[in-house]
């Protein structure tokens, strides 16, 4: 369960602020529907890190 909140920190750290705009002086946006499929990306690793996991333990 540590590790997953450590992955999803982590990844909102970058993509939250990539997805508000942050480097948009530099040139770099996403659109909307692009930080919403990362965001989907984000939740699948989760699920197969917790059942990676999972299968160690037993």
């Amino acid at each position: 369960m540590v590790q997953n909140l450590w992955w999803a920190a982590g990844y909102n750290i970058f993509a939250i602020p990539l997805a508000a705009g942050i480097l948009y002086n530099y040139g770099i946006v996403i659109q909307p529907a692009f930080g919403a499929l990362l965001m989907s990306i984000s939740t699948v690793i989760v699920a197969l890190n917790s059942q990676t996991l999972r299968r160690r333990k037993i």
